[in-house]
């Protein structure tokens, strides 16, 4: 399989610097900054998404009209993106510095509501990060098999739309412990009444809940798993298993909100919240390490990239 990691040439040895060491991550005189948790604006973060939410509930109340249910399926499904990269930063105790309350919200409000077993995500992304695209990498299955041919994207996006990628997840969540499990359920049943309340239907937690969970959110995670590692090659250069994007407001308002898209800069170091990554990337540029020649000037011609090359055979 043909790799899409840069050659050595287009990587610069350029670490360390007087601000970075050689691995990337700041020098105690800047890294306080950078590692400082916002918790109070992770708290407002939480609400404003639910309130998003909530509030395309409240928009099928006021028009009944079927386009209106299927926009708001298609809203919820992108808010959905911001409720998992809350969780990720939960995950990673980047929510709240009170460990008890980072792991509460982030279990209940977050990943609960998501259809996500909280600690088994957090112990299998951490594998992740400990060896990007190795042996044990769980995300493999996302990862894999780039670049491919555009069809074979195409027919990958197609069984997430149709709810087939869903179906899978819901059959290991059946495979959760009896407790968790239960929590699990306790929490969608509240989710099922808070959609019955707004939008006055008793069968709304179906369609502007679980359909776009199963559908608009699986194809939105799959977009920006494969933007993140897909194609790349193994090893301690994470320029060479991390794409580099640039960032436009589009982008981080559908596809990799609460700047998810500074995805080398979190690989860098998995302690810097989301909050402060631009300014770890800023880091990584002026220092020389990110280079025009590794970054993708946008999602749609990183994805073009990913399935234009062709592999080997």
């Amino acid at each position: 399989m043909t790799s899409l990691a840069p050659p050595e040439s287009q990587l610069p040895d350029v670490l360390p610097t007087d601000r970075l060491f050689a691995s990337g991550k700041a020098r105690p005189h800047i890294i306080d900054g950078l590692r400082s948790i916002p918790g109070r604006r992770n708290a407002r973060a939480v609400v404003a998404v639910w309130a998003q939410i909530t509030g395309g509930w409240a928009l099928v109340r006021i028009s009944d009209h079927p386009v209106v249910w299927i926009l708001v399926c298609v809203w919820v499904g992108r808010c959905l993106s911001l409720v998992f990269l809350l969780n990720h930063e939960s995950a990673h105790a980047l929510l709240f510095e009170n460990r008890v309350w980072n792991d509460r919200i982030g279990r209940i409000m977050l990943a609960w509501p998501a259809l996500l077993d909280y600690d088994g995500y957090r112990q299998a992304h951490l594998v992740h990060h400990n060896d990007e695209l190795g042996p044990d990498e769980p995300d493999m299955g996302l990862y894999a098999g780039y670049p491919t041919r555009r069809r074979r994207l195409l027919r990958r996006l197609v069984r997430d739309a149709s709810g087939q990628s869903a179906l899978k997840q819901v059959r290991a969540l059946t495979r959760l412990p009896r407790a968790k499990l239960v929590g699990m359920l306790g929490v969608q049943m509240f989710v099922g009444l808070a959609t019955f309340v707004v939008t006055g239907r008793w069968w709304a937690w179906l369609v502007v809940w679980i359909l776009p969970w199963a559908t608009v959110w699986q194809v939105i995670n799959r977009l920006r798993a494969i933007a993140e590692h897909a194609g790349m090659a193994p090893g301690p250069d994470r320029r060479r298993n991390t794409h580099v994007v640039s960032q436009h407001w589009l982008a981080s308002q559908i596809l990799v909100p609460f700047r998810s898209g500074y995805h080398l800069a979190h690989h860098v170091d998995t302690s810097v919240p989301w909050a402060r990554l631009p300014a770890l990337h800023a880091e990584l540029e002026d220092a020389g390490w990110v280079t025009p020649h590794i970054t993708h000037d946008r999602y749609t011609a990183l994805w073009h990239h990913l399935t234009t090359v062709p592999t080997e055979t």
